[in-house]
């Protein structure tokens, strides 16, 4: 097994060393000439710095005979005339089972103080394509996610992907800390991308805790770190969930938030002189979303990547460009609205504004005729919601609207749920049937028409 490794290692090292030189720099770009017929898009190159400090580069475009090329740290020591060298050409990563309960950086390093990370067996491209829509599997059974108002009224299967809607300061990631802790997953994959640094810790210890870091891979960039940098953790936390879903596991991916990285993919492309196209976004920006979801889902094996990605919607517009461009791609969206937040509710999801593609097809007729009543109670409460916070409403109006009163608490209470509060999907139903009254297993419409 390691002379195998030790063979794929040989047979990766490059056959002649190229250099080239700096020939310009400007903002967060480098240009490079002298090997720009060796290079390509994507490219990773060294360059000898002031002191000998070695800046690692991505290739990201040409313009004339020269190569333009991002830094993956500062360009500080960066002068005319300083050698390059092209480092690798397609860079990849050798996941381990050992990597669980491990936290790492947007290269593959470990950042947790807890020593070198034991080197696989295989080689995982980071910007790898997801397998052939021919040759996936379908959907699998429901995957628990630990939490009521997403088991029951917006039902997960293994393989599919939803993303998380919300504004700043809502819950994102306290709603990620709990689905990773009490998922029924074999593994969870968590991209914290661009994240404040003052709430790694807080993430690790306060809401992932030792149960659910120890069935967990991190991958961290940082907000200060470089958008190249935030744009590869993003595409390493995809090779990560790979890797564990070709071991045939069900792998959870979680991700922290798929904005920030279409911010660095902006930041990127504009640098790079890319005209903006929609409120600054550059047209590369809406290529790249598709590449990095279409990762997740099922595999062609029995391992499959369920996806959870977070979008921050900039001041709570669920219409903005990278929302609208996410929630075409995936299989359904949980909204986290404000509001909701606003009258102590957590976790502050919208279950009405959200929606789950794989409903109501996993269901049974039983569970779905408990969820559709359910609905049927909070919509017709929320038709009225401001006459009867107004006391305009005069109980005895409208049956409908006096039964979906009488039951609005409870179902509120159903779905606010505490942090460190497991809430197991098979109960789920049991418990919102006890709470509409119906009794469990309901009596289904064709029965109750035969009794009588």
């Amino acid at each position: 097994m390691h002379s195998d490794l030790f063979l794929s290692s040989i047979a990766d090292l490059p056959t002649k060393q190229v250099y080239g030189k700096v020939t310009g720099v400007l903002g967060m770009i480098a240009e490079i000439g002298g090997i720009e017929n060796v290079l390509s898009i994507g490219d990773r190159i060294s360059i000898t710095a002031r002191n000998d400090r070695e800046v690692l580069a991505d290739v990201i475009g040409f313009r004339g005979a020269q190569a333009l090329v991002m830094p993956l740290a500062s360009l500080d020591g960066v002068g005319l005339g300083c050698r390059v060298a092209l480092v690798e050409t397609n860079p990849v990563i050798y996941p381990d089972p050992s990597w669980l309960g491990r936290v790492i950086d947007g290269l593959g390093r470990p950042i947790d103080g807890k020593g070198p990370l034991v080197k696989g067996n295989q080689a995982y491209g980071i910007r790898s394509s997801p397998p052939p829509a021919h040759q996936r599997q379908r959907v699998g059974g429901k995957l628990d996610l630990g939490v009521r108002a997403l088991n029951q009224f917006l039902t997960c299967c293994q393989g599919q992907r939803m993303g998380i809607f919300a504004g700043s300061g809502i819950g994102k990631s306290t709603l990620l800390s709990m689905i990773a802790r009490y998922t029924s997953a074999d593994v969870s994959v968590i991209g914290l991308i661009g994240e404040r640094g003052r709430e790694v810790q807080e993430f690790i210890h306060d809401d992932l805790g030792a149960e659910g870091l120890a069935r967990s891979v991190l991958v961290v960039s940082t907000s200060d770190e470089s958008p190249l940098l935030r744009r590869q953790a993003a595409h390493l936390t995809l090779a990560v969930a790979e890797y564990f879903r070709d071991r045939d596991q069900r792998v959870l991916c979680l991700m922290d938030s798929v904005t920030r990285f279409a911010m660095a993919q902006r930041e990127i492309g504009l640098s790079a002189g890319e005209p903006p196209a929609s409120k600054g976004y550059t047209p590369t920006v809406f290529a790249e979303l598709p590449k990095l979801l279409e990762r997740a889902g099922p595999g062609v094996g029995a391992g499959s990547i369920t996806g959870l990605f977070t979008v921050l919607v900039e001041g709570d517009d669920h219409n903005e460009p990278i929302s609208d461009a996410v929630r075409g791609i995936l299989d359904g969206h949980i909204v986290l609205e404000r509001s909701v937040a606003e009258r102590g509710r957590y976790p502050a999801i919208n279950v009405l504004r959200s929606i789950s593609r794989t409903l109501p097809g996993c269901n049974s007729d039983a569970e779905n005729l408990v969820l559709m009543r359910a609905r049927q109670l909070l919509a017709a409460y929320e038709d009225m919601a401001e006459m009867i916070r107004l006391g305009a409403y005069r109980p005895g109006s409208d049956p409908r609207t006096d039964e979906a009163i009488k039951f609005y608490p409870a179902l509120e209470a159903f779905l606010g749920q505490r942090k460190n509060e497991p809430a197991p999907l098979d109960a789920g139903y049991q418990q919102l049937a006890e709470v509409l009254e119906m009794g469990w297993p309901p009596i289904m419409p064709a029965a109750a028409e035969a009794q009588s």
